[in-house]
């Protein structure tokens, strides 16, 4: 039920990451002195928000325990009893599924210790592991000085004492704060479109006006134009607030893969688009607004609050399916992003009714309402339509049907933006179009694109890579024809040059003929019988930065040279939902009591385990020991800095 509840909410475009050195965790020192011999040793951990700080007790198999060492070699002191902690929070953690304690924003850990001899200050270090909702870094390691002063009184604590971070964790962070503006970005550009609809761009001059007349000064006109514009916001925050709050983060991440989802989610945004193409309209039940809008009567900000809430009610046939999809989109990418982005959305319809009440002239150079209003919504369902095949694609990549291979989706593409060109040029009609004896400017000018776009997916067909939509169709090699109709074997040096036949375990990767294995031990196995260091590619087929890495940055000569002769890739698809052999099923060390029944909860559970790390793309450089040659990285779409890290990596295997 949730699922479905949640599917009625829905846009977008797959928001981009990056890998970067990450630091969510701040640590202080302090002091209480108790006695004359006896302190309390004060850690508080300042931790960023969205992340947590595991226990200092956690169950078997889960992650790395916070851990607290004092240096007392020199017999300076002894310590009293244990390490003490706050209550904190136990909960079902959604990276490791276990019932895990851990910490939000602070933790506060005491130590009590008794002086053998006169010390200033107190060495420690501590070990800890931090993770969100999606991912967790590796384990870090800092120190901790305790500064003892003999002026300190009895029962008072001293300044506390930033300590720096010693070693950092690198990982990857989806919902790093480039993300998060991404989301943003995108969520206001998606706002604006949802303003220049027939549901709510005729509301503009209408409620302005409604502002501007009814009150009895100029700026207090303004003023509740700007509180309306207020409550907007805050009624799409406190929309995305709800969803991060029922769902959770991990939950909606996990929908991403989940088959039944995505075709649940294509047939709600093919309805969804046939409605904006004019077939019929999706609306709330005219008695909600009926009873808000008598509450919009009261007067006062109660008042302005529901004039904004029947707004949101009123409109919601045109702003629903984008509201929706945005906030689906968003929440799967956890943490903050459904807030960032109901923030984004809300904004772009909120501000126009602020602007305009501040400069009410402003409103005769607004555009009358018209049949241009309803073309906005009828090229925003064809956007929806075209979006729609994504999420059956990715239902079809996970199964591995090859019902929707590349070619298919390309071909209706094609068909969509082509329709939407002749749409936009007047050569085609729909039910609620206006008359039009003749076509503006921006139409032709919006369509001379669209057609531009449709001429230059065509070569897809023929096996063109398509750079522009790299994240939205299947992988090249996910097709009728992987090398392209016509077109031989691109590359021009092949890896099997000096053997003949294919490894065992091994294929070649269409377009550019790299041997990769989808098998952890006979990958690693090949690597040692060449002397090559592996490179594992933990991988979805559902990801869509993974297929942005493949078909952006894999095929450049320097990275393509790599990848062929110089390392052996092992892509391990944490999505393939194919069944283990009988003899591969296993109890999951994750979850104990539960068997490992596909091929991508082993190489999931092979990712979290050993590399504290479940987000995808993730690459690891290790040499035949399965040791690591430098630090994993995820999504690096800068193929420079990707260069970079393969010939590192590579330097130090050899």
């Amino acid at each position: 039920m949730k699922r479905l509840l949640l599917t009625l909410s829905v846009l977008l475009l797959s928001i981009t990451s990056n890998s970067q050195v990450l630091n969510p965790v701040k640590w202080a020192t302090s002091v209480v002195k108790l006695s004359d011999t006896e302190y309390e040793l004060i850690s508080t951990a300042t931790i960023e928000p969205g992340w947590h700080l595991y226990s200092q007790i956690v169950p078997e198999d889960g992650p790395i325990a916070t851990t607290f060492t004092y240096d007392d070699s020199d017999g300076n002191f002894k310590t009293i009893g244990n390490t003490t902690e706050e209550a904190g929070h136990t909960v079902d953690d959604p990276v490791f599924e276990m019932k895990i304690k851990y910490f939000e924003n602070t933790a506060v850990f005491k130590q009590k210790i008794e002086l053998l001899k006169e010390v200033s200050t107190v060495m420690a270090f501590v070990e800890f592991m931090v993770c969100d909702d999606a991912r967790c870094l590796p384990p870090t390691e800092i120190d901790l000085v305790f500064n003892l002063s003999d002026k300190t009184p009895t029962g008072t604590e001293t300044i506390l004492t930033e300590t720096k971070v010693s070693k950092e964790g690198k990982g990857t962070d989806p919902a790093s704060n480039k993300g998060l503006w991404s989301i943003f970005f995108i969520a206001f550009l998606s706002g604006f479109a949802a303003l220049l609809t027939p549901c709510v761009f005729p509301m503009i001059p209408m409620t302005v006006s409604f502002f501007t007349k009814q009150s009895k000064t100029k700026a207090a006109g303004i003023k509740n134009a700007i509180i309306y514009g207020i409550c907007i916001i805050v009624i799409y925050v406190l929309l995305g607030t709800a969803v991060t709050g029922i769902f959770g983060a991990d939950a909606l991440n996990a929908l991403a893969t989940n088959v039944w989802f995505n075709i649940i989610f294509f047939l709600l945004l093919v309805v969804f688009a046939v409605s904006f193409l004019g077939a019929f309209e999706i609306m709330l039940p005219n008695s909600w607004a009926n009873k808000v809008d008598s509450q919009a009567d009261r007067g006062g900000l109660i008042g302005i609050f529901f004039m904004a809430l029947a707004l949101a009610i009123v409109s919601f046939s045109c702003t629903g399916p984008i509201v929706g999809t945005l906030l689906v989109e968003a929440a799967s990418k956890g943490g903050l992003a459904p807030i960032i982005g109901m923030l984004g959305f809300s904004l772009a319809i909120a501000l126009p009714f602020a602007l305009f009440a501040a400069f009410p002239g402003w409103l005769n150079s607004l555009p009358k309402s018209g049949g241009w209003l309803n073309t906005v919504k009828v090229v925003l369902g064809f956007l929806e339509l075209a979006l729609a095949f994504k999420f059956l694609s990715q239902a079809d990549l996970v199964l591995q049907a090859h019902f929707l291979e590349r070619e298919v989706f390309i071909s209706i593409w094609i068909a969509i933006f082509g329709a939407l060109a002749f749409y936009l040029f007047g050569k085609i009609k729909l039910p609620h179009d206006s008359p039009l004896t003749h076509i503006s400017v921006g139409r032709l000018s919006l369509g001379l694109v669209v057609l531009s776009f449709t001429v230059y997916m065509i070569p897809g067909l023929w096996g063109a890579p398509l750079n522009l939509i790299s994240a939205f169709p299947p992988p090249l090699e996910y097709s009728e024809s992987p090398y392209g109709v016509g077109f031989s074997k691109m590359g021009t040096t092949s890896v099997l040059e000096n053997h003949e036949g294919l490894p065992d375990g091994g294929h070649l990767l269409a377009p550019h003929d790299i041997l990769a294995f989808n098998d952890y031990d006979k990958g690693l196995a090949y690597a040692k019988k060449v002397g090559k260091p592996v490179m594992i590619d933990f991988t979805g087929w559902a990801c869509v930065n993974c297929r942005k890495m493949e078909q952006n940055v894999w095929p450049k000569p320097e990275i393509l040279n790599i990848l062929k002769n110089e390392v052996v890739l092992i892509s391990l698809y944490v999505d393939d939902k194919r069944p283990l052999e009988d003899q591969e099923i296993v109890e999951s060390q994750l979850h104990p009591g539960k068997k490992l029944k596909y091929i991508g909860q082993k190489w999931s559970e092979l990712q979290t385990v050993k590399y504290k790390a479940n987000s995808q793309p993730f690459y690891v450089l290790m040499n035949h020991d399965v040791e690591n040659l430098i630090d994993p990285v995820g999504y690096t779409p800068d193929v420079e800095e990707y260069h970079d890290w393969l010939k590192k990596g590579i330097s130090n295997f050899k």
